[in-house]
């Protein structure tokens, strides 16, 4: 096998990769991001048809995967793991605690599939990881992880939200639509307020009570591009 074999080989498990991971993706995105020709995309998706990988076409929009087909667990690479590992005692030191548990579990998945010599070194390098513990720790969360299916689903939520200025806590219906991450308050949502009707920032620590909600909502069209700009523009002028 020569070399121009090997890059394809690749560049085939890489386009799977991807299709595995996005609900829809076109010829032109994945010629763009591998280099290559449109041309020559069209002739990998053939390929990978002829050896019974199920990509279906959606005329003018692009390919999917077949619902629930799935390949193999991708091996990862040392550096790639080395990288998940290190985040791992980033995340521990988080704000949040459903997020540090679903990382440190989905972590522990990925250990399993490594191969024996690189999760050798991947628990070496865990162990030789320290973050200083005079980094003064944020207010804490433990809401990540509901809010974030109730954005994915847009199910609307019901919380219970303590504001800064005021001692009398409140009780709101929210349209979750992006989070914020800032340094000196760590997670923000961003979310339509029913009861303001109009878009707020929500401190996930300021939120005591939460509860998702069997109503749905229609995604707004709005994308978080354009919500921090016109912040930004509001904010520089008053």
């Amino acid at each position: 096998m020569d070399n121009t074999d090997i890059k394809r080989v690749s560049r085939l498990t890489a386009i799977i990769t991807q299709l595995q991971t996005r609900r829809l993706v076109t010829a032109a995105q994945l010629a763009e991001k591998f280099q290559v020709s449109i041309r020559t995309i069209y002739r990998d998706i053939r390929a990978l048809e002829q050896s019974g990988v199920p990509v279906l076409t959606e005329e003018g929009k692009g390919y999917m995967l077949m619902e629930d087909y799935r390949v193999p667990p991708v091996m990862f690479t040392e550096a790639e793991a080395n990288a998940l590992v290190t985040a791992e005692q980033l995340m521990l030191k988080g704000s949040d605690s459903s997020l540090r548990e679903a990382y440190t579990a989905a972590v522990a998945k990925i250990r399993s599939v490594l191969r024996y010599t690189t999760k050798e070194k991947t628990e070496l390098l865990s162990q030789r990881i320290a973050v200083s513990p005079a980094i003064v720790p944020v207010s804490s969360s433990d809401s990540l992880a509901l809010v974030q299916s109730a954005l994915t689903s847009f199910q609307v939520l019901e919380i219970t939200y303590q504001a800064a200025q005021r001692q009398q806590s409140t009780v709101r219906q929210v349209e979750p639509f992006a989070f914020y991450y800032s340094q000196e308050e760590s997670w923000l949502l961003i979310a339509y307020c029913r009861l303001r009707k109009d878009f707020r920032m929500f401190r996930l620590d300021r939120i005591s009570k939460i509860n998702m909600l069997e109503a749905v909502f229609e995604p707004h069209k709005m994308t978080l591009a354009e919500y921090l700009a016109e912040k930004r523009k509001n904010f520089q002028h008053p």
